[in-house]
């Protein structure tokens, strides 16, 4: 992307037509920016649900399918938040979400995934018998 359209031109060896594909392509592809937060972070009790907010956004201003000539169909953008355990090798939570436009999983394109790592400390639950009360 940082080369000259010359240099490019000569180490890639399209034409024209293939060229403005590429760039259309790389024009669209997904610039994603994600934030979260786990709610209630410091008292998590095992057993208990997690509320983990996950805020995805990105950048461009993009309408309309994903470039894919080789998919039979017309394919909108879908993103997954998939939260999992690597120790134990186990998914806790998988959630389709579309995406906002500035207002970890794609898959409709290749790469662009993004990983991110976060620990909760969890507490042992409260016995039956205790009250919060006390």
């Amino acid at each position: 992307m940082e080369m000259e359209d010359e240099d490019r031109t000569s180490l890639l060896q399209l034409s024209d037509g293939q060229m403005t594909d590429v760039a259309r392509f790389c024009n669209r592809y997904p610039n994603i920016e994600l934030s979260y937060d786990v709610a209630e972070r410091d008292n998590i009790k095992s057993g208990s649900p997690v509320l983990v907010q996950v805020q995805l956004e990105r950048e461009e201003e993009v309408t309309g399918p994903v470039i894919a000539p080789l998919f039979p169909q017309k394919r909108e953008e879908g993103w997954w938040v998939v939260i999992g355990d690597p120790k134990s090798n186990s998914l806790i939570s998988i959630k389709r979400q579309k995406l906002q436009q500035k207002r970890s999983l794609n898959d409709a394109y290749m790469g662009c995934d993004q990983e991110y790592k976060f620990s909760v400390d969890v507490k042992e639950a409260d016995s039956e018998g205790e009250s919060d009360s006390d």
